[in-house]
């Protein structure tokens, strides 16, 4: 059975850090990165254990099995990933519907993955539901960046409704920062 639910324990943490691997660039060909998408960053277990101590993340699993994550990264976490700060900093310069950023209740999707066998099942648009149903009481915007190169991630975000504040460039890559307002 595949539902969608909050991370529980450290074994689903693991899972999340399996899947990610199987995803990182240099794990995957360059047609697979091209067509399928890809993950930027590697977290360790600390890493998303700090994470999920402030807000867990969302998963689906297939019974007992994680086939998909969306990290949650609150904005009390932005120190504990050091490469996510600039987003941070980033959106405390930048408006939404006429009003700066600030004003509103955020978080970011700090990276989202679906395993391969269950991409183009409606797996993806689950985790967007779950995160909503989740945190849209505390929560008015639910922001993420993605990798201009990454062409799957970007339509799939724009199909579950974000749309793009700004491209942006920094050491690591060009970014399309997108929300998704929870108001509307």
């Amino acid at each position: 059975m595949i539902y969608s639910t909050l991370v529980n324990n450290t074994e689903e943490l693991q899972q999340i850090l399996d899947l990610q691997e199987q995803n990182l660039p240099q794990n995957i060909s360059k047609e697979e990165l091209r067509l399928q998408g890809f993950v930027t960053f590697q977290h360790d277990l600390e890493t998303l254990q700090q994470f999920h101590e402030l807000a867990p993340s969302v998963i689906v699993k297939d019974d007992d099995k994680v086939v998909a994550y969306a990290l949650t990264v609150v904005n009390e976490a932005r120190n504990i990933f050091p490469p996510m700060e600039s987003m941070f900093r980033l959106l405390e310069t930048l408006h939404w519907d006429d009003k700066p950023f600030c004003d509103y209740r955020y978080y970011e999707m700090g990276q989202v993955c679906v395993a391969k066998e269950y991409r183009g099942k409606g797996v993806f648009e689950m985790l967007y539901q779950q995160h909503k149903k989740s945190y849209s009481n505390k929560y008015d915007l639910l922001v993420t960046e993605i990798s201009t190169m990454n062409h799957r991630s970007l339509k799939a975000h724009k199909k579950v409704g974000f749309e793009t504040i700004i491209i942006d460039k920094d050491e690591l890559d060009e970014w399309a920062l997108v929300v998704q307002d929870w108001r509307k």
